[in-house]
């Protein structure tokens, strides 16, 4: 009988018998593959499942005067700028200068092609110009080609001094007084009347509007912002037109329901960075003072 066989010892791991830098060694050989392999992923670009389409937004057009531009469905009032605006001769509010209060015409953009001049009630489409905002503005009719001159007295003696505008305007004497100017840069008024927020004002300031090639378009486009301290649903009738010394005058009739008021701008270049304003509104319940209209507008001059 043969002795039995001694069972063979179990294996055991070699990896214990390795030195513990190789191992150590491989372990780092792996985690460097990992991080190489993690970062091809995310450097790949990744193709996304569905695009979302946003919405296309046509650039903004630049406003055209004193505030932001109308959509093109934009009635001629809406073009108007008339917020914050009262009628002339109601009680002083405070409200910044009236150089930065009404918006701020540009005649300066040109069509590529000649475009039809509107007329009153047309709807303009974005990019209009101050002038063609003016002839759009159903409140005032086109100036007339021939539209009458009126008989301007002498400059009178007493006058205020507006340094702002750089205009000197006549003091005229009583019912009239000087007044808290703002929102203007001068004013005068007469005494309030029973009953009603309007009384016979005179007013001064810089050009609240920009300045166009032609004096008698600044005018015009000054009148037309005038409306805004009048009531709503005021209308133009024009009176007279004419230049004036380093600038022009406008006198008209405006009319708000069943009552009135006459009025009358002068813009002058005063030598100052942009022109100077004068005006003056007199309700008809103050019909009596209307003569002054003439007198104002005659005594209007640069300080110079």
């Amino acid at each position: 009988m043969r002795p039995a066989t001694p069972a063979s010892p179990p294996r055991r791991s070699r990896i214990g018998d390795l030195p513990m830098r190789v191992i150590y060694r491989g372990l780092a050989v792996v985690v460097t593959v990992v991080v190489a392999a993690v970062a091809l992923v995310l450097v790949l670009p990744q193709e996304p499942d569905e695009v979302a389409a946003g919405p296309i937004t046509a650039p903004s057009t630049p406003p055209s005067s004193s505030g932001p531009a109308p959509a093109a469905s934009a009635t001629p009032q809406a073009v108007a700028a008339t917020a914050g605006a009262t009628p002339i001769g109601s009680a002083p509010a405070a409200s910044p200068d009236p150089t930065a209060s009404g918006p701020a015409s540009s005649g300066s953009v040109a069509s590529a092609t000649p475009r039809p001049t509107p007329t009153p009630g047309t709807s303009l489409a974005p990019g209009y110009t101050a002038m063609e905002a003016l002839y759009a503005d159903a409140r005032l009719p086109r100036l007339p080609a021939k539209v009458r001159r009126i008989s301007l007295g002498a400059a009178g003696k007493h006058v205020i001094r507006d340094r702002r505008s750089g205009l000197a305007v006549p003091r005229l004497g009583r019912p009239w007084k000087t007044y808290g100017p703002a929102p203007f840069t001068s004013r005068q008024v007469l005494p309030k009347m029973r009953g009603s927020a309007l009384r016979g004002t005179i007013a001064t300031c810089p050009l609240p509007i920009e300045a166009q090639e032609h004096p008698r378009d600044t005018a015009l486009l000054a009148a037309r912002w005038t409306l805004n301290h009048h009531p709503k649903g005021a209308k133009v009738r024009w009176m007279a037109s004419q230049p004036v010394k380093d600038g022009w005058m406008l006198v008209y009739q405006v009319t708000y329901g069943k009552r009135s008021s006459r009025a009358a701008v002068a813009v002058v270049d005063g030598g100052m960075s942009k022109p100077g304003l004068a005006f003056v509104s007199v309700p008809d319940a103050q019909r009596k003072r209307w003569r002054d209209i003439t007198s104002v507008v005659s005594g209007v001059r640069a300080l110079g």
